[in-house]
């Protein structure tokens, strides 16, 4: 691989990060405004490329679907939020053919993954589900085995794995209308597309040759990396928090924090709360649970919350210790500012733009995590990239 080569991967991996937060963070903006089946259908949305506007279009959109009406200042959100997850495909795809560009095999799989995703969409929009979904696998199964066997440092096999999760992102961003807002589907979306941005921004602090010049942090390493789960299972709860609408379940102002309904101990339900797989054809929009299950979901939220902070707090500690203040720094105001606005979106009653910045700090605080990690890695030296690529 040339210099000029690596220098673009250098670049796009980082434009396709950035992007890829932006998208995080207007995908939670579409989910907490209640816009995640303002378009019925998938790909399109009423039947249109882009979604209606003129009386007519409106009209014909609310006769073919009476079950949900039209509703122009939610359907705009959904559809804008489908463009922007495919121009981040394309950035992936442009990303993962670069990496394995080199490698006839792994280019391959590249290119009939890809071409195997756009096929399952046309036959998805013409109600082939079965042969779509076979393709969908065939679509992640390819470029996920490329990944594997590519002989390149992380960042490359990362660049294509990427690719194999945007797919599977895609399918579950299909299953959320499709299956009418499943809490299941609808955390896993969450989790996918965090995944996608965990990666990206990964791939970029690697090929930006962030790295120490020796393997004295492996302690630190492993530490970061037990973080990194903890936030990922936070995440997740965080995610199943809001598919499940029980971000207010404890009630919002005084009495809401630290106590729940004005109390230590108010009646919970955590087996309702936690049953990942329920009844297909029902609407979850506005969540099916009952208070108690709800409550149930809020606490153990609000426990995992506590669990993470006191261990990133000793993280961030252990750190600074080890002369990486930096890193100790970033981690610390993160996390501060995550609790802060988790506590801020229950005694305000969520407030949409609160709620956002909540998940974006989310992916804030991941980032941290990742730049740490990245840090504790020995540095591959740009020599060695260069004489990989030319094998």
């Amino acid at each position: 691989m040339s210099a000029r080569s690596l220098k673009i991967l250098r670049w796009l991996s980082l434009f396709a990060a950035l992007f890829a937060f932006g998208l995080v963070m207007f995908g939670a903006f579409v989910r907490l405004s209640n816009a995640g089946l303002s378009c019925p259908d998938w790909p399109t949305c009423y039947g249109q490329v882009t979604w209606p506007q003129h009386a007519q279009a409106v009209a014909h959109a609310d006769a073919a679907f009476p079950g949900r009406p039209y509703e122009a200042h939610k359907a705009w959100r959904e559809q804008v939020h489908r463009f922007l997850a495919g121009t981040l495909g394309v950035m992936v795809l442009l990303l993962a053919l670069l990496a394995s560009w080199r490698k006839p095999r792994a280019r391959l799989a590249v290119i009939v993954g890809a071409v195997f995703a756009a096929i399952g969409v046309g036959l998805y929009m013409r109600g082939e589900h079965q042969w779509s979904s076979l393709l969908a696998v065939f679509a992640i199964a390819l470029p996920l085995f490329a990944a594997v066997r590519l002989p390149r440092p992380g960042a490359w096999r990362i660049s294509v794995l990427a690719l194999a999760v945007i797919i599977f992102q895609a399918m579950l961003g299909m299953w959320t209308v499709t299956l009418l807002l499943k809490p299941v589907v609808v955390t896993g979306h969450l989790l996918g597309g965090m995944t996608t941005f965990a990666l990206l921004a990964y791939a970029a602090l690697r090929f930006a040759g962030v790295g120490a010049a020796d393997n004295r942090l492996a302690d630190l390493r492993r530490l970061v990396t037990v973080g990194l789960v903890l936030l990922f299972c936070q995440i997740a709860l965080g995610g199943w928090t809001s598919a499940n609408y029980a971000a207010l379940a404890c009630g919002y102002g005084p009495g809401s924090f630290p106590q729940c309904l004005n109390q230590w101990a108010p009646p919970t339900d955590f087996h309702q709360g936690f049953v990942l797989w329920r009844g297909i054809g029902v609407n979850y929009e506005g969540g099916v649970l009952d208070m108690a299950a709800r409550t149930a979901i809020q606490i153990v939220h609000r426990l995992g919350a506590l669990v993470v902070f006191c261990y990133l707090g000793w993280l961030a500690t252990r750190l600074a210790r080890r002369g990486l203040r930096l890193y100790a720094v970033a981690i610390a105001l993160a996390l501060v500012s995550q609790v802060l606005l988790g506590i801020s979106n229950v005694y305000f009653g969520l407030p949409l733009a609160v709620a956002t910045a909540h998940n974006g700090v989310a992916a804030l605080l991941l980032f941290t995590l990742l730049a740490t990690l990245a840090r504790t890695q020995p540095r591959h030296d740009e020599s060695m990239f260069l004489s990989l690529g030319r094998r």
